[in-house]
């Protein structure tokens, strides 16, 4: 708290810059200030020094409400956040606020829930009822019929097994293919970080540790782990092979290309 001996800065001297259309990973220990930093990207949180400027828009300004339609933040377990009596009147709420006809909701709530893979009869259902990855679809389609341009996902894998949640990852890279929208991804999974993001940044005590795409910042293996953090394990398994195979790669991050590598390595044609 502010005025308190616990006062503590939460972020500090950050400067950043995203560009349309990008996917963006946010990664750090705990308390390093990932959330704490996309939080202040529609203003949910306040900044007391410098500025943010998301899509034109400065987000301690006046324009709160037109700036939360442009970002849409997806907390983990968003599932909690569900209320209504069926999924369907779930994911209209947000478009009741916005004053929208009923042809027009009706049109975007399905549109979006067939991106989700979300069919007719799961929308007529309650919420309750919906297995833990299609009420976590259920809770992201509320955010996106609502059609941001920047997505924001607070580790939105967690709780998930390992095929809901790449289920889940493959629907948001689609989306991000299709509309062209800047995804921000903040994840502890070294994993989903490697397979799906183009850019990574590391954040250490409320700082920029570092920022480059996947294969330069995994490359630094060991200066990760000295802030709490690691390598995806596809990584050190290739560098355990490299003691037989020297030749082998080390700038391997993800399943399908150390398949593509080790397939090489013994001579088979692909």
């Amino acid at each position: 708290m502010k005025g308190t001996p616990f006062e503590k800065k939460a972020l500090e001297n950050i400067n950043l810059e995203i560009d349309n259309g990008e996917f963006v990973a946010l990664i750090g220990h705990t308390g390093s200030g990932k959330s704490t930093l996309v939080q202040h990207l529609n203003g949910l949180l306040k900044i007391e020094e410098g500025e943010i400027s998301v899509a034109g828009m400065q987000t301690k300004g006046k324009d709160l409400k037109e700036l939360r339609k442009k970002v849409g933040i997806v907390f983990q377990y968003p599932e909690h956040q569900l209320f209504e009596e069926t999924v369907y009147k779930d994911i209209e709420f947000g478009l009741l606020k916005q004053g929208l006809e009923e042809s027009e909701r009706h049109r975007k709530i399905c549109e979006t829930a067939a991106i989700l893979e979300l069919d007719n009869a799961l929308l007529e259902k309650s919420p309750y009822e919906l297995s833990g990855g299609q009420k976590r679809r259920a809770a992201i389609a509320g955010i996106l019929v609502l059609e941001p341009d920047i997505l924001v996902l607070d580790e939105p894998a967690a709780g998930l097994d390992p095929a809901g949640t790449r289920e889940l990852f493959d629907i948001v890279t689609a989306l991000y293919k299709e509309k062209n929208i800047t995804v921000i991804l903040v994840s502890h999974s070294m994993e989903l970080v490697a397979d799906y993001a183009s850019r990574i940044i590391v954040m250490n005590k409320g700082r920029i540790h570092s920022d480059g795409k996947p294969s330069e910042i995994f490359m630094q293996g060991r200066e990760l782990e000295k802030i709490g953090l690691g390598v995806p394990e596809i990584t050190e398994l290739m560098s355990l092979l490299k003691k037989y195979r020297p030749d082998i790669r080390q700038d391997i991050f993800s399943v399908d290309q150390a398949l593509q590598e080790i397939l090489k390595q013994l001579g088979v044609k692909q």
